[in-house]
């Protein structure tokens, strides 16, 4: 790192909602602590739980360790808005409460803040199958589905500028929230309800009052991202399409079709019909050479995809109608 990346003082988020990921919980606190760049402090905030918050700060009694409950609206958009109310770094960077950082993860964000344009950092997410390991359902373009990295996601390899962060895994410098506001409570993950997309409408809203900004996607800042088993059905398929389009029409709506839109239209003409013809390839090699097994995860995954298109498409059609909750301010 050089001396100017190296000054940076970080903050990590951690937010926090139920007591089904306490195990993933201090896992995720204790990859941060054990970081070969260390963070100032790392802030975890729970959304509306008390029970949950009695017992983080039991176990979170720990030097350079906060822990905060949500006083804004509830769901992760309040509680990272409640973290930038305290934090102090002079970057922020966010980490899920099921995932875990690899210990160069906080180096590879910082690196990329020695160039003085670069004002959102973000990295990659290795997902932590369950026994038994990827399903036929889900291939690697539907990565996004459980909220890992997926095929066709930047326009490159290495170090490249995108045009949002994945929220699992980014980082901002503290000054842009002064700037631009912080995450639309109106939008984001609320509980278990699979909606998203308030760090891409954040990215979009920054890159469009500071034009100049620079948003890297850096591949050394890894982190695994646990997939419980409930994520690895049809059902749950569905659910998070079907809100991934209804997400999408709130960003379109907030920040614009056209930016709103931009990197989607490639994936749904270029990245997804490539799938369906690599899965549709897969089942007759299959079956010709009397591999059912590859066979039936291939027809899976080629059923997968346009029924993740379509249930998206139709969240779009349904979130253009009307917003999901009012509009709140992007102040945190």
């Amino acid at each position: 790192m050089t001396a100017r990346a190296t000054a940076l003082r970080i903050s990590v988020v951690i937010c926090t909602y139920t007591e089904r990921r306490w195990v993933d919980l201090v896992a995720a606190v204790e990859s941060v602590q054990a970081q070969h760049t260390p963070a100032v402090e790392t802030v975890l905030v729970v959304d509306h739980n008390e029970l949950l918050a009695a017992r983080a700060r039991d176990q979170f009694d720990l030097p350079g360790v906060r822990v905060l409950v949500n006083t804004r609206a509830r769901g992760l958009s309040g509680a990272r808005n409640t973290a930038l109310a305290h934090v102090s770094g002079d970057v922020v960077a966010f980490l899920d409460d099921d995932a875990n950082a690899d210990p160069d993860w906080l180096t590879g964000l910082v690196t990329p803040y020695a160039r003085a344009d670069v004002l959102a950092v973000g990295g990659a997410a290795r997902p932590v199958w369950p026994d038994g390991g990827p399903p036929g359902l889900l291939p690697p373009e539907l990565h996004w589905v459980i909220g890992c990295s997926f095929t066709g996601q930047h326009p490159g390899t290495g170090r490249v500028e995108v045009r949002n962060l994945m929220g699992c895994n980014m980082s901002f410098r503290r000054v842009v929230f002064d700037a631009v506001g912080g995450f639309d409570e109106g939008a984001g993950r609320l509980g278990d309800v699979p909606l998203g997309c308030e760090e891409t409408e954040l990215c979009i809203r920054l890159r469009q009052r500071l034009p100049g900004a620079a948003i890297l996607f850096e591949p050394s800042a890894t982190v695994d991202h646990r997939v419980s088993r409930e994520r690895l059905t049809w059902s749950y398929l569905r659910r998070r399409c079907w809100a991934e389009g209804v997400s999408k029409a709130f960003v379109a709506a907030a920040v614009g079709t056209a930016d709103g839109l931009s990197i989607e239209r490639r994936y749904t003409t270029r990245v997804l019909p490539a799938a369906v013809r690599r899965e549709l390839v897969a089942v007759v090699r299959g079956v010709t050479t009397g591999d059912r097994l590859c066979a039936r995860r291939a027809a899976a995954g080629a059923l997968a995809v346009p029924f993740a298109l379509g249930l998206a498409g139709i969240g779009y059609l349904r979130g253009r109608v009307g917003r999901r909750r009012p509009p709140a301010s992007h102040h945190g």
